[in-house]
């Protein structure tokens, strides 16, 4: 496989007391106990505060008290299959009722081997260990296969670059994805590899870096310039009813909260750079929110179909790299977390792919000349 490895993993933070060392590591508190994956038999005693409760309940608490990387619907199955004993009696149904006393045990489950193909396929890899591997995705690789994509995706590059190394997340052998970057969308994005990981950078995901340690950065050139340096879009976003493969801003309760954080960085006149960071994790998120406040992507042609004719705005040249470039101008340049596994505080950029430079340059040259 001609697979391009990189670690550039930075143990700097985004921001740091400006008397710190620039080479000082950081290695940011865990609110808890990092995720474990379970081997072997493991046993549980049920104590009187938790008799008459639900079996898959309390075997969901008790795994998660013991930091294990098994989900309650994981549990569930487990139980369901017979793999689950009581008192040495295979457990009848997840909703069975428990009795103080009782001693319930199980098998670490194997991991299943994965019904997606394994290809080769050449992956640009930042950072990678026994847990989870970052990647510096391209333009035009989708991250997982859907009709129209059953082959020649993220995973199954994936599945074939890891092979064995994939532990079983959600108790089949592949790797988890926990966020996704549009086909025609480059740049950085995490994929787990153990249950553990999984299920520690999903709760991460899930939290969208408000409370946790989450941090993701795009850029992206818009259409139009900006009164403000920065701001932020507020709008939930939603199915749209009337182009089902779209996505759009939705009022009331037809839509789910989403929020964009976004700063200007260089001004061209017809265009702007601006840096955007997400607070909520929502389908196609800063293409519809700039576009639902009159800045739609440049070369977007789902949701700034309308600003094609702004292209003559741009000059030639630049036109003629907007149209060598052929989707949307987005790029996910940071991302940085804490490892779900180890704790560790990771960092990682993503330098702009060559199109997108070559665009960026002769926007700067038009509004030099």
């Amino acid at each position: 496989m001609s697979t391009k490895v990189k670690r550039r993993a930075s143990s700097r933070p985004a921001e740091r007391d400006e008397n710190e060392p620039e080479d000082t590591p950081v290695k940011a508190a865990a609110p808890h106990a990092p995720l474990v994956a379970p081997e072997g038999l493991q046993v549980f005693d049920v104590g009187a505060e938790n008799a008459g409760e639900r079996l898959d309940r309390f075997l969901g608490q008790a795994a998660a008290a013991r930091r294990f990387a098994l989900s309650r619907t994981r549990l569930k199955a487990l139980i369901e299959a017979g793999e689950v004993r009581v008192d040495e009696s295979v457990a009848p149904d997840p909703s069975m009722r428990l009795t103080a006393g009782a001693r319930i045990a199980f098998e670490a489950p194997a991991a299943e081997e994965s019904t997606l193909a394994s290809e080769d396929l050449p992956l640009a890899v930042v950072y990678e260990d026994e847990h989870l591997i970052v990647i510096d995705k391209p333009a035009g690789l989708v991250v997982h296969p859907a009709p129209g994509h059953a082959a020649g995706t993220l995973v199954n590059a994936l599945i074939g670059h890891c092979g064995k190394s994939l532990s079983g997340v959600g108790g089949i052998r592949r790797p988890g994805i926990v966020h996704r970057l549009d086909k025609d969308t480059s740049g950085v994005l995490v994929v787990a590899k153990t249950d553990a990981a999984h299920r520690g950078l999903a709760e991460l995901f899930a939290d969208h870096g408000r409370t946790g340690s989450l941090e993701r950065e795009y850029i992206a050139l818009v259409w139009g310039g900006f009164d403000a340096t920065a701001g932020k879009v507020v709008a939930p976003i939603g199915r749209d009813p009337r182009h089902r493969e779209k996505m759009a801003v939705m009022s009331g309760e037809r839509g789910r909260h989403a929020t964009t954080h976004w700063r200007l960085e260089e001004a061209f006149g017809p265009a702007s750079l601006v840096t955007c960071r997400l607070e909520t994790g929502r389908t196609h998120q800063i293409r519809v929110h700039m576009a639902s406040i009159g800045h739609p992507l440049l070369g977007d042609s789902v949701y700034g179909s309308g600003f094609k004719t702004k292209a003559a705005l741009l000059g030639d040249p630049a036109r003629s790299a907007l149209g060598a470039l052929g989707r949307q101008a987005l790029h996910a340049s940071i991302l940085g977390f804490e490892h779900p596994v180890t704790a560790e505080r990771l960092r990682f950029k993503s330098p702009l792919p060559e199109d997108f430079v070559r665009l960026l340059k002769a926007l700067r040259a038009a509004r030099v000349a």
